[in-house]
C-alpha cells in the first residue's frame, strides 16, 4: 500500500504541474495579485506594512483554489476516476495523496515565494518569516477544503465557479486566523501565537475530515 500510495502522489504530482503550467501559474497569479494591490493604494509604505500580510493571505488563497478544481477533473475525464475508487487505495488514502501532491507542486512555492513577494509590501524580516509559517500551515488546509468543492462539482461540466461558491465561504476561518497571526507578526497589539494555534487546528482538523468529505462526494457521483 505505501508504494501504491507513493507511486499515486509522483503521478500526480507530475500531473498537477503539467496542466495548466501548475505552481508556474500560481506564483505569476499570486505576483500579479501582490503587484496589483500596491498600484492600487499608492506609494504609502506605512499602510502596506500594515495590510501586507492580509493582501499575501488573500493572494495565496486565490491562487491555491486556481488549479484545484482540476483536482479530480482530468481522471474523470479519462476515465481512471473509476478505477481509483474501486481500487486496493482506500478511496480517502487516495483523496489526501492527491490534496498532498496539488499542494507540494502548487502551494509550497507560493509559501518558498512569499517572504520576497512580502519585500515589495514594505514588511519587515521578522513579519516576512512568520507570516511565510502561517501561509506553511494554513494552505493545506485551503487545498483539502478546495478538494472537497472539487469532488462536489466533478460530474459538471466547467464547475470552477461553483466550486468556488462552495469553497470559499470554508475557508473563510482560515484566512481570519491566518490574517490574525501574519498582522501580529508585523507589529499588530495581538499576540502571534494564538491565532497561529487555531490555524493549526484548523489545518488538523481539514487534515481529519476533508479526505472523508471527498471521498464521500465522489461515491454519491458514482451513484
Amino acid at each position: 500500500m505505501r508504494k501504491a500510495a507513493a507511486a499515486l502522489f509522483l503521478r500526480e504530482w507530475r500531473i498537477a504541474r503539467r496542466i495548466g503550467g501548475g505552481a508556474a501559474v500560481g506564483l505569476v497569479f499570486f505576483l500579479i495579485l501582490v503587484t496589483l494591490i500596491p498600484f492600487a493604494i499608492g506609494p504609502d509604505l506605512a499602510l502596506l506594512a500594515k495590510i501586507g500580510p492580509a493582501i499575501l493571505w488573500i493572494a495565496a488563497l486565490l491562487a491555491t483554489l486556481l488549479g484545484v478544481d482540476r483536482l479530480f477533473q482530468s481522471d474523470e475525464d479519462d476515465g481512471s476516476l473509476d478505477l481509483l475508487i474501486h481500487g486496493r487505495l482506500p478511496l480517502e488514502l487516495v483523496v489526501l495523496v492527491k490534496c498532498a501532491a496539488h499542494w507540494t507542486a502548487g502551494a509550497l512555492p507560493l509559501v518558498i515565494a512569499s517572504p520576497l513577494f512580502g519585500l515589495m509590501l514594505a514588511l519587515d524580516a521578522r513579519a516576512l518569516a512568520l507570516t511565510a509559517a502561517s501561509l506553511a500551515v494554513g494552505t493545506p488546509a485551503l487545498t483539502l477544503i478546495g478538494a472537497i468543492g472539487a469532488a462536489l462539482t466533478v460530474s459538471l461540466r466547467r464547475g470552477g465557479l461553483l466550486l468556488a461558491v462552495v469553497a470559499l465561504p470554508l475557508t473563510i476561518p482560515v484566512l481570519i486566523f491566518g490574517v490574525a497571526a501574519a498582522s501580529a507578526a508585523s507589529g499588530g497589539a495581538a499576540p502571534f501565537a494564538p491565532p497561529f494555534l487555531a490555524l493549526c487546528a484548523l489545518t488538523l482538523l481539514a487534515l481529519a475530515g476533508a479526505p472523508f468529505a471527498a471521498a464521500a462526494a465522489l461515491r454519491l457521483a458514482r451513484s
